[in-house]
C-alpha cells in the first residue's frame, strides 16, 4: 500500500483536503438544527410525523454507508479510488440542498422524507470515501490527528458561517428561518464547487486496499467479536446520541424554555467558536496523554455542565452562555479525536486479518453517526408530543419542564455510558507504533 510518508504533510494538501468539510458542515448543521423546526412551524406536519419521517430517512441512509465504503474500497478509477466519489457526489449534494432547504408552500411528508433521503445519500457518497482518504494520507499516529484536526477546523468554519447567517436573521418569525435556509443554500453551493475542484486537483489519491473475497461477511465477523474497533464504535455511537439530542432540541429549548429565540444564533455561534478554539488544545493534550484518554476527559467536562440545563428558565440566560461555552469547548474533542482513533484501528485490522479496508471502517463509522441522529429525533420529538408540548401553541409549565429535562439529562446518561464503554481501550501510541513495525516487517519478509 502506498501512503504519504510519516513526514509532515504539506500545508496546501491539508488545506485542500480539509476544505471539503466546509460546505458539508454548513449544510448538515442547517439540516440538523433548522430544518426540523422550520418544517414544524411552516407546514401542517406534527412533531411526531417530522420526527418519524426524519428517523425513517436516517434509517434508510444507514444501509448506504457499508455499500459506499465497500464500493470505494473496490473502485479502480484512473482518477483515484476516493476522489471520483467526492467529485461525483457534489452535484447531487447541491440539488438536494436546494430543494430541501427551499420547500414549496404545499410541501408535505413525502417531500420532506424524499429530499432528506436524497441529501443523506449524496452526503454519504462524499463523506465515507473522504474519511477513508484521510486515513490513507499518512500512517503516522500524530499526523492523523493533524489531518482530522484540519478537517474539523474547516468543518467548524462552515458551521460558524451558517450560524452567523442564523444569528443575523434569527427571530421568532418563521420567515426568518426561511431566509436563513435560502442564504445557507447559496453558501453551500458556492463553497462546494470551490472545495471539490481544489481537493480534486491538489490531494493525491494513490493508496491501495487489500480486501477479503466477501467483504460484507468479513465486516459482520468483525462486529460479532470483541475487539478495539467494536469497542470504539459503540462508545462513539453512545456519545453521538448524547450530542444529537440537545442539538435536535436546541431551537425549541432556547425559544420556549429560555424565551430567547432572538439569541439562538448567538448561542450556536458561541458554541462552535469555543469548539474551534479548543481543537488545538485537545490535539496537543492527546499527543501527551493519548487520544482516547483525553476524549474521555472532554466527555466528563461536558457532563459537568449539562447537569445544570434541566433547571434553567427565562431568568437563566446568562448561565446558559456559560454552559454553551463550556460544552462547546468540550465538543472540540468530540470532533477532532474519535476519527483519528478510528484511523489507527485500520493498522490493527491489517495486522490481525491481513486486510486493509479503510472504506469499510469509515462506512460503519458513518452508519453509527447517522443512527445517532435518527435515534435522537425519533426519540425526542415523540416524547415531547407525548408530554403535551407544541411547537406552535402555548405550552403548560409541565411540558416546558419536560423539554428542559429531555434537552440535558439524556446527554449525561449517554456520555457516561460512552466513557464506561471506552475504558481500557488498548491501542495507545506505543501499541500503534508496534503494530506499524510488525506490518513493515511483514511487508519485507
Amino acid at each position: 500500500m502506498r501512503l504519504v510518508s510519516k513526514a509532515t504533510l504539506p500545508n496546501g494538501l491539508l488545506a485542500a483536503y480539509g476544505s471539503l468539510a466546509f460546505p458539508l458542515a454548513a449544510a448538515f448543521i442547517a439540516l440538523q438544527v433548522i430544518v426540523p423546526t422550520y418544517y414544524a412551524e411552516s407546514t401542517s406536519l406534527s412533531l411526531t410525523t417530522i420526527g418519524g419521517l426524519m428517523l425513517l430517512a436516517r434509517l434508510c441512509d444507514t444501509i448506504t454507508d457499508p455499500l459506499v465504503g465497500h464500493w470505494s474500497d473496490r473502485s479502480n478509477s484512473r482518477f483515484g479510488r476516493r476522489k471520483v466519489f467526492v467529485v461525483m457526489s457534489a452535484p447531487l449534494i447541491a440539488v438536494s440542498v436546494w430543494y430541501l432547504f427551499n420547500p414549496p408552500v404545499n410541501a408535505g411528508g413525502l417531500y420532506l422524507v424524499g429530499w432528506t433521503v436524497a441529501i443523506y445519500i449524496a452526503g454519504t457518497l462524499s463523506i465515507v470515501p473522504a474519511s477513508a482518504w484521510a486515513a490513507e494520507l499518512s500512517d503516522d499516529y500524530h499526523q492523523r490527528s493533524l489531518v482530522t484536526g484540519v478537517r474539523t477546523a474547516f468543518g467548524l468554519a462552515g458551521t460558524l458561517t451558517a450560524l452567523i447567517i442564523l444569528a443575523m436573521l434569527s427571530g421568532s418569525d418563521t420567515a426568518d428561518l426561511a431566509a436563513t435556509l435560502s442564504l445557507i443554500t447559496v453558501l453551500v453551493l458556492v463553497t462546494l464547487m470551490v472545495s471539490t475542484l481544489w481537493v480534486a486537483l491538489r490531494v493525491p489519491d494513490t493508496a491501495n486496499t487489500t480486501l477479503p473475497t466477501n467483504s460484507m461477511a468479513a465486516a459482520w465477523a468483525l462486529m460479532k467479536t470483541a475487539n478495539p474497533f467494536r469497542q470504539l464504535l459503540v462508545s462513539f455511537l453512545l456519545n453521538a446520541v448524547a450530542n444529537a439530542i440537545p442539538a435536535t432540541l436546541f431551537l425549541l429549548f432556547v425559544t420556549h424554555v429560555l424565551d430567547a429565540a432572538d439569541k439562538a444564533g448567538v448561542f450556536l455561534f458561541l458554541y462552535f467558536v469555543c469548539a474551534t478554539a479548543s481543537v488545538p488544545l485537545w490535539v496537543a493534550l492527546s499527543r501527551r496523554y493519548g487520544k482516547h484518554v483525553i476524549w474521555s476527559v472532554a466527555m466528563i467536562l461536558a457532563c459537568m455542565f449539562f447537569v445544570c440545563t434541566p433547571f434553567l428558565n427565562a431568568e437563566s440566560v446568562l448561565w446558559f452562555y456559560v454552559i454553551v461555552a463550556a460544552t462547546g469547548f468540550a465538543a472540540g474533542a468530540d470532533l477532532a479525536l474519535p476519527s483519528a482513533i478510528n484511523a489507527d484501528v485500520i493498522e490493527w485490522d491489517a495486522l490481525e486479518s491481513g486486510y486493509r479496508r479503510p472504506g469499510l471502517f469509515f462506512a460503519l463509522w458513518g452508519t453509527a453517526s447517522k443512527l445517532s441522529y435518527a435515534l435522537a429525533i425519533g426519540i425526542a420529538f415523540p416524547l415531547l408530543e407525548l408530554a403535551g408540548f407544541s411547537a406552535t401553541q402555548a405550552n403548560t409549565q409541565e411540558s416546558l419542564v419536560w423539554l428542559a429535562v429531555l434537552y440535558g439529562a439524556p446527554c449525561i446518561v449517554f456520555k457516561l455510558a460512552a466513557i464506561w464503554t471506552l475504558r481500557g481501550y488498548p491501542i495507545t501510541e506505543s501499541v500503534h507504533a508496534g503494530i506499524r513495525e510488525k506490518l513493515a516487517q511483514r511487508a519485507v519478509s
